[in-house]
């Protein structure tokens, strides 16, 4: 047998070397391979029980497990169908077969069998309805937006995620911005009664980047407070270690079971409790109306379940309005009974709590800088006793750690 000549490998004569030819002008940003959809409109779900489908796993979509996948490219298919299709082997991930709780990473390819989708809502109009005034309350919460990424002005006693009793909150409000199971997720937390800034990320790559921006501390928290009282020293440093009380989450509508103290409400302990979890927050007098209260703008490093309210009454001095941290005062206890200490009428029964400022890096370069107007019930009190919003935030020299 003839064996074909070997390829000598060599270019023709006149063509320059791959390294060395001249490159076309190209675009600056790299054309992909595929037009890239906006990151809160993930691709359309294919039609059900047309035949086999294959699709791609997509950028936004890497380390997504495959029942969520599934949840987010056909909403409409129950569980347990999904459960049948990948048990029995109709559904395989580059050939091979898989489980639901298999993670998937981009480029790869999903078959999907034909498939049922489980019958519409009952009353889709009521929903839209409802998804729209939803939709709306959010836009109207917006202080910055881009393509990745939004920040809201939480509102004071609106929840951030659901709960025993909580039927609305900001996180089953995002729901309306969804498409195709895909939504903005939440990247931290604010108190019910804490209004102020909140960052919600518009897909899953850049909630995992946030996250880790968080976890690392690199973003900059910024909290205004009213608080009873002058904390002495005027600035300072708060180290504690904090932990669950006893029915910590038994009940989320704020009424103790028996016996038991306020379910919702952290406590001081020691090192080496179970559970217990170090806190660190600085904090610096902005102004004050000696002896009555003081303006505060904390900065904490952690971030703990009611750090900052826990903080405050544990340096004697708890925030305006704070229901379940309020200190121990006694009923002759010149706070109380002093008209110089005792706060005036006027003043709202609200927690008086902002989150005010958030610094950070932007996943996709820059850094992000976003600050909150104060809640009514606060403008009410700083106008009450002459407090002027604009005026140095003595809070910006302090540490990052």
């Amino acid at each position: 047998m003839t064996r074909p000549p070997a390829r000598s490998g060599r270019r023709p004569p006149g063509r320059p070397s791959p390294a060395l030819a001249r490159p076309k002008p190209a675009p600056a940003k790299p054309k992909p391979p595929r037009p890239e959809p906006e990151p809160s409109s993930p691709p359309p779900p294919p039609p059900a029980g047309t035949g086999v489908q294959t699709l791609t796993v997509t950028e936004d979509e890497g380390e997504m497990r495959l029942d969520r996948w599934f949840k987010r490219r056909l909403p409409n298919l129950s569980l347990g169908h999904l459960n049948k299709i990948v048990r029995t082997g109709q559904v395989r991930v580059d050939g091979k077969r898989v489980e639901t709780s298999t993670r998937l990473w981009p480029g790869q390819i999903v078959r999907i069998p034909p498939v049922k989708a489980e019958a519409p809502p009952a009353s889709p109009a009521v929903i839209k309805a409802v998804s729209e005034a939803d939709a709306r309350a959010i836009k109207d919460m917006v202080l910055f937006e881009d393509k990745w990424l939004m920040v809201l002005n939480k509102p004071f006693g609106l929840a951030v995620q659901g709960g025993s009793g909580t039927k609305r909150h900001i996180d089953g409000m995002l729901e309306s911005l969804g498409e195709h199971g895909d939504r903005p997720r939440l990247v931290h937390r604010l108190d019910r009664d804490t209004s102020g800034v909140l960052l919600i990320a518009k897909t899953r790559k850049i909630a995992a980047d946030l996250g880790e921006i968080f976890r690392s501390r690199q973003a900059r928290k910024i909290y205004w407070a009213i608080v009873h009282g002058v904390p002495k020293p005027t600035q300072g440093r708060i180290s504690l270690f904090l932990a669950k009380g006893a029915g910590m989450g038994d009940d989320r509508s704020g009424r103790a079971p028996a016996g038991r103290k306020d379910p919702e409400r952290m406590r001081i302990a020691k090192h080496g409790e179970e559970d217990a979890q170090h806190s660190i927050t600085y904090y610096a007098t902005v102004d004050k109306v000696a002896p009555r209260l003081a303006w505060l703008s904390m900065k904490p490093i952690t971030g703990r379940t009611h750090q900052l309210r826990a903080h405050a009454e544990a340096i004697g001095n708890p925030m305006v309005g704070d229901p379940k941290y309020k200190g121990d005062i006694a009923e002759n206890d010149p706070r109380r009974t002093d008209p110089l200490r005792s706060l005036p009428s006027g003043i709202d029964n609200k927690l008086h709590l902002v989150a005010r400022r958030l610094i950070l890096p932007h996943p996709k370069g820059g850094i992000l800088d976003v600050t909150a107007p104060l809640p009514d019930h606060m403008r009410k009190t700083f106008d009450l006793f002459g407090f002027d919003a604009k005026q140095h935030d003595p809070i910006d020299d302090a540490p990052e750690e």
